[in-house]
């Protein structure tokens, strides 16, 4: 079997990955000093993630018909150097509301990133290649995850602003894809009445409606509990630097590399729907023993559990949705699925805020094992196990 890591527009596409997941991985060390750098409250620094997310509620339906319409390219390439140059200029806010505008524009071009990335694997292989594939980019995001927040805390040692500067990242791969990159591209046919419609009635199945809950439920774990508010219980209850909160998130993304590597193996042995009820417990496991360990290494071990949920989750959602999905409405399925990723990664910071605010941490991290628990049903009661 060919080895499809080695595929030229593959690699692209995980150039693609490690900025979809840059704009908010490489600043989580920073939060607790840029908390004290811009006087900012912790109940309120949430809104440095979910002004970054909500253009992705707010264009996340066009940027995935376009995607389909126009091309992929034609909406990649812009959208990397928008994510770099707003990116950069976040370095040179001198207050919250300067920082708070760039990130919005930040993530303006952010938003098409995580839509056109799995769309373009679905794109490019079938049947087990592509849950090969979807595994192999899980990996990659891993290791942006976990190496990200690892540079991130480094570069916040010489200030909070410093890890805005890696962004830059993003304008010599999209000069890069412009020359180089060959992915197909869909074949625009029919009205786009005719193209709205045929992937509305796709999308009303119970299958793809549990996958798009699924998705909701991931992300609100992730952007609430463990973006926004493991960082603060690290630092608060053990007093941990931001390269030690940057250790923590490289083991997490580490566990998550290793599980997403094997997915196809494991999907072929086990199926979909018993990955994403592993992943379930595996969340639950880990939001139930996070704010109880008793010194800040302890943390490792839900650490790992969580790791290991995302590893087998996500990938397993991807490919599932680019698998049922045609390729001229690809792009709408993804984006009806990143839209929910973006509503997630922008109400869980403010929503678990809330909670914080009320009920303290400890509540925090329960609200994950509330959403655990739903993902399990959802795995066991509304989804079916699709065939390479």
């Amino acid at each position: 079997m060919r080895k499809i890591y080695l595929d030229k527009n593959l690699q692209f596409v995980f150039g693609v990955t490690l900025m979809a997941v840059l704009g908010v991985s490489s600043i989580i060390p920073a939060l607790p000093d840029l908390i004290t750098g811009l006087q900012f409250t912790p109940a309120k620094i949430g809104l440095v993630i979910s002004v970054f997310t909500l253009p992705g509620v707010l264009f996340a339906p066009v940027v995935g018909i376009m995607a389909d319409r126009v091309g992929r390219k034609a909406i990649l390439i812009p959208s990397l150097f928008v994510f770099g140059g707003f990116g950069c200029a976040c370095f040179f806010a001198q207050n919250i509301e300067q920082l708070l505008v760039l990130r919005f524009l930040q993530g303006m071009g952010a938003a098409p990133l995580g839509v056109i990335y799995g769309t373009m694997i679905g794109d490019m292989y079938q049947g087990r290649e592509r849950g090969q594939a979807m595994g192999y980019n899980a990996s990659v995001l891993a290791m942006g995850t976990a190496g990200f927040p690892a540079l991130g805390g480094v570069l916040a040692l010489l200030g909070w602003n410093y890890p805005f500067l890696l962004p830059l990242l993003a304008i010599p791969l999209g000069v890069a894809i412009i020359f180089n990159m060959d992915a197909p591209e869909p074949k625009s046919t029919g009205s786009l009445k005719d193209y709205m419609a045929d992937a509305l009635r796709q999308m009303k199945t119970r299958q793809v409606l549990s996958l798009f809950a699924t998705t909701l439920l991931t992300f609100i774990i992730l952007y609430g509990p463990i973006v926004t508010y493991l960082p603060l219980l690290l630092d608060t209850r053990y007093g941990a630097s931001p390269a030690s909160i940057g250790m923590i998130f490289l083991v997490a993304s580490g566990f998550s590399g290793i599980a997403s590597f094997q997915l196809g193996k494991l999907a072929e042995r086990f199926g979909q729907r018993a990955l994403l009820a592993a992943a379930s417990v595996f969340y639950g496991l880990s939001m139930v023993l996070m704010p109880h360990a008793p010194g800040m290494w302890h943390v490792i071990v839900p650490v790992i559990f969580f790791g290991l949920a995302q590893g087998l989750n996500i990938p397993t959602i991807m490919t599932m949705l680019t698998s049922i999905a045609p390729m001229e409405q690809r792009g709408a399925f993804m984006a009806a699925n990143g839209l929910l990723l973006r509503l997630a990664q922008t109400i869980a910071p403010i929503f678990m805020g809330m909670i914080y605010a009320l009920f303290g941490m400890d509540a925090v991290f329960y609200g994950g094992v509330v959403c655990a628990f739903a993902i399990l049903l959802l795995a066991l009661l509304g989804v079916k196990n699709i065939k390479a």
